[in-house]
């Protein structure tokens, strides 16, 4: 679809993890190899949100962040800033089982719409994976940093958003693990243990 870009957020500092979270592996992949597949199906073009070093790990092209340790509101205005698209698909890398087919439901609901953003099974909306209207979003995103505001969420509760309940989504395969985030070493070690990722060499 020539009308999104998609891009990667790696810039979280990984506290709880110890680790950086982008360089963990699932299936023989980094989760942002992994991403970069899901989202070429969908997405013109794929770039990384943060350290340029993972970006040449996995020949993706690397943006920086405009507000430095701005948090995941600052990673989203930096891949709006950067998207030369009138979509920007933007995900971030610690869910690494968001499928092609997530993205390509979401991309077929945004007509009419300023973004489109799914709600996960818990009722919690995620603005990490999410489409966004450059033309509505950004300078929107510029006027809440410049006010103070942190939270990505308070973004997609000020534009025209189409939200995407869990029962719109859940007959997509693996629905359940789309937002099974792995932020800690407890949380990739379950993951391990059920033979699903791998640990980088």
């Amino acid at each position: 679809m020539d009308s999104i870009e998609g891009f990667i957020l790696v810039g979280g500092e990984s506290r709880r993890m110890g680790t950086d979270k982008a360089r963990l592996t699932l299936h023989g992949q980094t989760f942002v190899e992994r991403l970069a597949v899901q989202l070429s199906a969908v997405a013109r073009s794929i770039s990384v949100v943060g350290d340029p070093a993972i970006g040449a790990q996995n020949n993706l092209q690397t943006v920086a962040d405009v507000y430095p340790r701005w948090g995941a509101l600052g990673g989203v205005h930096a891949a709006l800033a950067a998207c030369a698209a009138e979509w920007a698909l933007i995900v971030a890398c610690d869910f690494p089982f968001t499928t092609s087919q997530l993205f390509n439901r979401m991309a077929h609901l945004r007509e009419d719409f300023e973004a489109v953003a799914p709600i996960q099974e818990d009722q919690i909306p995620q603005p990490l994976c999410a489409l966004y209207r450059i033309a509505a979003c950004l300078p929107l995103t510029e006027e809440m940093i410049k006010s103070g505001e942190r939270k990505p969420v308070a973004l997609l509760q000020s534009v025209r958003t189409r939200w995407v309940p869990f029962a719109e989504i859940q007959d997509l395969p693996e629905a359940e693990r789309f937002f099974d985030n792995i932020n800690t070493p407890e949380d990739y070690a379950r993951i391990i243990e059920k033979g699903t990722v791998t640990r980088m060499i």
